[in-house]
């Protein structure tokens, strides 16, 4: 009974698991579902993944559920901006090329420093973007690239 299910959803959003399929293929339905807790993401049919609507409430509301996302979306600076946000971890899960956009990971360190983790080698190797990232997180130099933990400059930032 959709109206028993859809109770159960908007208590705990990951009640959707128990959803039979054609709920999950129901974008109203599985959104409810997003909005309630965003990891929810990861039990809606394959077809809504691809939906930008629905992926980016479920990464606003739950920025890691970016993994359950498809590929496109996971290059979509919008998207990984919104996940990030919520989120500096979800970083992870973006697509490489947005692994090396500088604004990207800023906002992902701005949340998490650890999050630096994922960015892109050359961005870790970059003494500008590096002191950059110190600044809001002196602990991400762990992360940086070796010649950069040995660039006094960059270890006094």
């Amino acid at each position: 009974d959709k109206e028993v299910v859809l109770a159960a959803v908007e208590c705990d959003g990951c009640a959707l698991e128990f959803a039979n399929n054609t709920l999950k293929s129901d974008k109203e339905f599985v959104l409810a579902a997003v909005e309630r807790n965003g990891d929810a993401l990861k039990y809606a049919n394959s077809t809504l993944k691809s939906d930008k609507e629905l992926v980016l409430a479920a990464v606003k509301e739950f920025g890691t559920a970016l993994q359950h996302a498809n590929n496109t979306l996971r290059s979509d600076k919008e998207v990984v901006l919104a996940a990030v946000t919520q989120n500096g971890e979800a970083l992870e899960h973006a697509n490489n090329t947005l692994k090396s956009d500088k604004e990207v990971v800023l906002a992902a360190v701005a949340n998490d420093g650890d999050a630096f983790e994922y960015a892109a080698d050359s961005l870790k190797s970059d003494k500008g973007f590096v002191l950059e990232v110190v600044a809001i997180y002196g602990l991400a130099l762990q992360y940086a690239g070796e010649t950069m933990k040995a660039d006094k400059q960059v270890v006094l930032a």
